[in-house]
């Protein structure tokens, strides 16, 4: 059974993570005005991820006994000024969640619930692979400069990424 303290932080992060979702969604349409769709597709990819881990996250809710209580999700920006741009909002965006999970990981051991620490272990690799992916397209980005040609072929190369959900349990 999870504290009330630990099921208002789940759902604080279930929130967090549909704007995730949001925010890459909208990038994605940025990416798709702005002609390159492979950073489109990559964002739509990157949105299906967040999504799956809010429902991961609803789930494991529902599974200890908690209640999910749905909030409002804000609105995203919609433009930027380049693509260099947008993907350091990425990695800041995906520094702040790590920053969120490891802060309900910390909740989950300060309240003595190992399930939930144990659960959370997995979001905690998750965000090292999520800034990881990020990191390394934006020093592609930063080599390319302002190379047009360039950024279509990393455009291309983008394009390939498709989102697998995890085996399940």
């Amino acid at each position: 059974m999870l504290s009330k303290k630990m099921e208002k932080a789940l759902n604080e992060q279930i929130n967090a993570e549909f704007y995730s979702s949001y925010l890459y969604l909208a990038m994605s349409a940025h990416f798709e005005t702005g002609g390159l769709p492979g950073c489109a597709r990559w964002m739509q990819a990157q949105a299906q991820e967040e999504w799956f881990h809010g429902m991961k996250i609803y789930g494991f809710v529902h599974e200890r006994g908690g209640r999910v209580g749905l909030k409002a999700i804000a609105a995203p920006p919609a433009d930027w000024a380049s693509t260099v741009e947008v993907f350091e909002q990425v990695r800041e965006h995906e520094r702040k969640v790590t920053g969120l999970i490891n802060s309900l990981l910390s909740l989950a051991l300060k309240e003595n619930d190992h399930a939930t620490s144990i659960f959370l272990q997995w979001f905690v690799s998750e965000q090292v692979e999520e800034e990881a992916s990020v990191d390394a397209v934006l020093s592609k980005l930063k080599l390319i400069g302002k190379e047009n040609s360039s950024l279509f072929a990393l455009d291309g190369e983008l394009g390939q990424r498709v989102f697998t959900p995890p085996p399940a349990k």
